[in-house]
């Protein structure tokens, strides 16, 4: 089973797809999904589908709702002799486990990815980080689980998923700077910023483009746009780290200026 959780669900068995169009079991497959090889309890699954207001015969519509999961398994599977629909949903004591495959579920792929990125940036080697940490941020489509209506359980894995997404990608940003890609990235900086205008690293990422690209005056702006937003939507001055970045731009501190063994 292929299955995406890194923009629409998708989830395909010899090709063919096996998600459901009703709601509720596409919550139930995307969470089985995201706890890969993992039991799901019953009680979990519950609480993610109805909330605080479980029904009575909740335990029979889930029953009800991993039955249409199956059919479909069983359908795609096509009369599989070694595999049945079973050993793929799997039922164990007090919940379900979906059977993958490594590598199957892109979420699980991006996170193997960026910690293969990671640790590639602390041993140094930012050529190597930024090819890992930008392939797996390639892996992305669109906003996780964007197709899918989320409960309370479901809203933390998305939530955790578009932090890391976001930690991924300030990291090749920043092993970009290390490499002296500056002016390469300053447009992807700009619309980042823009996206994101209260994030103070995407900020000192464009500032430090900026000034590497000889444009100090728009590293000040970029700052001064930052600090306006910060203190209108939040009453907050910018970090002690982003005002000294700021006061080295404004006296053109050679420490800002990327290192000459680091280019290339």
């Amino acid at each position: 089973m292929e299955i995406t959780v890194l923009g629409p669900l998708t989830a395909r068995v010899n090709g063919v797809s096996v998600v459901p169009t009703a709601a509720k079991p596409r919550q139930i497959l995307s969470l089985l999904a995201l706890q890969a090889d993992r039991v799901v309890t019953v009680a979990t699954l519950m609480e993610e589908i109805w909330g605080e207001d479980i029904p009575r015969s909740a335990a029979t519509t889930l029953q009800t709702y991993i039955l249409q999961l199956r059919r479909k398994i069983a359908a795609a599977l096509d009369g599989d002799p070694t595999r049945q629909a079973k050993d793929v949903l799997v039922t164990r004591h007090g919940g379900y486990l979906l059977q993958v495959r490594p590598g199957q579920v892109d979420a699980h792929e991006f996170t193997r990815i960026t910690a293969a990125g990671r640790a590639a940036y602390e041993a140094g080697d930012y050529h190597a980080a930024s090819e890992l940490l930008g392939g797996a941020l390639d892996m992305w489509t669109g906003s996780a689980l964007v197709d899918v209506r989320v409960g309370t359980v479901l809203e933390l894995d998305v939530l955790r998923m578009e932090e890391d997404r976001i930690a991924a990608l300030e990291l090749r940003v920043d092993a970009d700077l290390r490499l002296g890609r500056h002016m390469e990235i300053v447009s992807e900086l700009h619309v980042l910023v823009a996206r994101h205008p209260m994030h103070e690293n995407f900020c000192a990422q464009l500032m430090t483009a900026l000034h590497r690209s000889g444009s100090a005056w728009r590293a000040l702006e970029a700052y001064q746009r930052l600090r306006e937003t910060l203190v209108d939507e939040l009453g907050l001055e910018p970090s002690a780290r982003l005002r000294r970045l700021h006061q080295a731009v404004l006296s053109a501190d050679p420490a800002l200026d990327l290192p000459v063994t680091a280019a290339g």
